[in-house]
C-alpha cells in the first residue's frame, strides 16, 4: 500500500490492528476481531511470535481458520478508489488461500505415480508460500505422508541394481525441509518413524543429487538436536560414513555447517566418537580445517575433533594425519576463544594419552611447543593457560633446552 497523506482521514476500521496500516485482505478471527491476512498469519503461524493468542482479546485462538470479511474489503476498495489523493491505489481482488480439502486432495494425487511429481511441486510451491500453509500441511497429516514416500522409494532403489534419479523423493525430502516442524513436531517425527533415520541416511548418498543431501543432513540435525539421548546411541556406521562423504564433496556452505553441528551433538554419546573416527572422520575434519577459510567452520571443526580425540581411536587418526598437529596448534589464538580452548584441549589429549617420543619430538619441530608457550605469555583465559602449562610440564626434560623456549621463560618453565 502507499503512504497515506496526512490530510486524509481513514475509517479507523479500514486500519488493521497489529500492522496500523490499511487492510488488504480483511479477515476475521474465531474471537470476532478482523486483521489483515498478511499480519494475522505472521502473527499466529511465525515461529518467532507462536503465541496462539488473538493479540487484541488475548483469548487463545483454537480454530485457526480464517473467514474473509468480504463486506469490509468492498468498503476499502471503494474508498481507495474515492480518495485517489490518500495515494493508495485501488488493488486487485486477493487471492483465496489454499484449503486443507486442496491439500489432502494433492496429497491423495501424490500416491499415485503418474501424478506424485505434479502433486508434490505444487505441495512444495504451497509451501513456500507462507508459514500459515506449513502449519496447514503439518495439520493434514503430511509430514506422514511425506516420510511413507520417501521410505518407500528409497526401499525400492535399495533393492534394485540401478541407481536412477529419484524425483518424487526429492521433492518431498524438500517438502519436509521447508515445512520448519517445531520441534514437538520433530521430536514426534523422530518417534514415530525410527527407520526415517536410515532413510535419511541414503537421501546422503552420492547417488542422490547435491540438493537432497543437504536436505538431509540439515533435517537430520535439527532432528538430532530434540532426541532422546537413547536414540542417538544406536547410529550405525553407514550414517558416520554419509556424514564424512558429505565433509569431502564440500556440497554447500549450509550443509557442511549442518553436517559439523550433527557430528558434535552425536559424538558426545555412547561409541559415536569411535564409529566417526574408524570411519575417516578426523582426516575429513582436518581437511576442511585446511580449506575452508569461513571461521565458523574451524571452530565447529575443532569442537568436532575435541569430542572425537577423547577416544584413543580418534587421538591415532589425528596423529596419523600429517597435518594433524599442526593444524590444529596453528588455530589457537585465530579464530575465537571457544576454538582456541577446543584446540588446546586436543594437544592436551594427545599429549597426556598418546605422547610417546615420537610425538613430542614432532610437536617439537612442527612449533606446537612453541605455540604453547606464546599462550603462556598473552593474555587470553585461564583454562587455556593452564592446559597449555600442564602439556609443557608433562614433557619439560625434552623440551626446556629446546631453541623455541623463549628466554624469559626457561627460568619460569613449568618443571
Amino acid at each position: 500500500m502507499g503512504d497515506l497523506q496526512n490530510d486524509v482521514q481513514v475509517p479507523s476500521f479500514f486500519v488493521c490492528p497489529i500492522s496500523l496500516e490499511i487492510m488488504i485482505d480483511p479477515v476475521t478471527l474465531s474471537t470476532g476481531i478482523t486483521y489483515d491476512r498478511n499480519s494475522i498469519e505472521k502473527w499466529l503461524f511465525s515461529r518467532k511470535n507462536h503465541t496462539g493468542v488473538c493479540p487484541v482479546t488475548k483469548q487463545v485462538v483454537v480454530d485457526i481458520d480464517l473467514t474473509p470479511n468480504l463486506t469490509l474489503q468492498r468498503l476499502i476498495q471503494s474508498w481507495c478508489a474515492l480518495n485517489p489523493s490518500s495515494g493508495v491505489k485501488k488493488f486487485p481482488k486477493p487471492q483465496p488461500p489454499i484449503t486443507k480439502a486442496e491439500i489432502i486432495k494433492l496429497l491423495k494425487d501424490s500416491k499415485s505415480p503418474h501424478l506424485q511429481i505434479k502433486s508434490l511441486t505444487r505441495l512444495k510451491t504451497i509451501v513456500l508460500e507462507s508459514e500459515r500453509n506449513k502449519r496447514v500441511l503439518e495439520s493434514v497429516g503430511a509430514v506422514d505422508h511425506l516420510v511413507c514416500i520417501l521410505t518407500k522409494v528409497h526401499d525400492s532403489i535399495a533393492s534394485s541394481s540401478t541407481t536412477r534419479e529419484v524425483t518424487g523423493a526429492d521433492e518431498a525430502l524438500s517438502i519436509l525441509y521447508h515445512l520448519k516442524l517445531s520441534p514437538t513436531g520433530m521430536k514426534s517425527l523422530f518417534q514415530k518413524t525410527r527407520d526415517f533415520v536410515e532413510t535419511l541416511t541414503r537421501s546422503m548418498q552420492r547417488v542422490a543429487s547435491h540438493e537432497s543431501r543437504a536436505y538431509a543432513v540439515m533435517l537430520l540435525k535439527s532432528m538430532f538436536e530434540v532426541a532422546d539421548p537413547m536414540q542417538v546411541t544406536s547410529l550405525n556406521p553407514n550414517f558416520f560414513m554419509q556424514l564424512v562423504q558429505i565433509l569431502i564433496d564440500q556440497i554447500s556452505q549450509k550443509a557442511t555447517k549442518a553436517t559439523l553441528k550433527l557430528l558434535i551433538n552425536v559424538c558426545s554419546l555412547g561409541r559415536n566418537k569411535i564409529k566417526a573416527a574408524e570411519v575417516g572422520a578426523v582426516a575429513a575434519l582436518i581437511d576442511t580445517l585446511l580449506n575452508h577459510p569461513d571461521k565458523r567452520v574451524s571452530e565447529m571443526v575443532l569442537i568436532a575433533l575435541d569430542r572425537i580425540c577423547e577416544c584413543a581411536e580418534g587421538r591415532a587418526e589425528l596423529l596419523k594425519h600429517g597435518g594433524g598437529l599442526a593444524v590444529v596448534s596453528k588455530k589457537i589464538l585465530r579464530v575465537s576463544t571457544v576454538a582456541s580452548e577446543s584446540a588446546m584441549r586436543v594437544l592436551h589429549s594427545v599429549t597426556m594419552f598418546s605422547g610417546d617420543r615420537s610425538v613430542v619430538g614432532e610437536m617439537l619441530e612442527l612449533g606446537v611447543v612453541g605455540k604453547l608457550c606464546l599462550v603462556m605469555q598473552v593474555d587470553c583465559g585461564k583454562k587455556m593457560k593452564e592446559k597449555a602449562r600442564e602439556i609443557l610440564k608433562m614433557h619439560c626434560r625434552v623440551w626446556k633446552n629446546a631453541p623455541c623456549i623463549p628466554r624469559n621463560l626457561v627460568a619460569s618453565y613449568p618443571s
